[in-house]
């Protein structure tokens, strides 16, 4: 009977490792956080519940952290986009030309 009681062993360190890129909030049906999202999301009322306020509360600061995040997040994107297409056009200008090229 203890055999049948006794928890599995783990073996290994396999369930410290972090989660896969397929682990996606996403792809398991669940929508990406925005800001509305948060502020928009209610929870179920239980008898001895959390005071609805501070709930209330949290997901606001939460939600404006995450606009803050997302804000900068779009303003470096556009800046690597900037840079990248500087770094090409300034590769193109400075690439050597076939008649260059044919004189060595």
């Amino acid at each position: 009977m203890r055999v049948l009681l006794r928890r599995p062993r783990r073996r290994g360190r396999h369930h410290l490792r972090p989660p896969s890129t397929s682990d996606n909030a996403a792809l398991r049906g669940h929508p990406s956080l925005t800001p509305e999202r948060i502020r928009e999301h209610r929870f179920t009322l239980r008898r001895r519940g959390l005071d609805p306020a501070e709930i209330t509360a949290f997901l606001d600061r939460v939600a404006d952290e995450l606009a803050v995040a997302r804000t900068a997040l779009t303003a470096v994107r556009e800046e690597n986009l900037r840079i990248k297409n500087a770094l090409r056009s300034w590769q193109t200008v400075q690439a050597p030309t076939a008649r260059e090229l044919a004189r060595w």
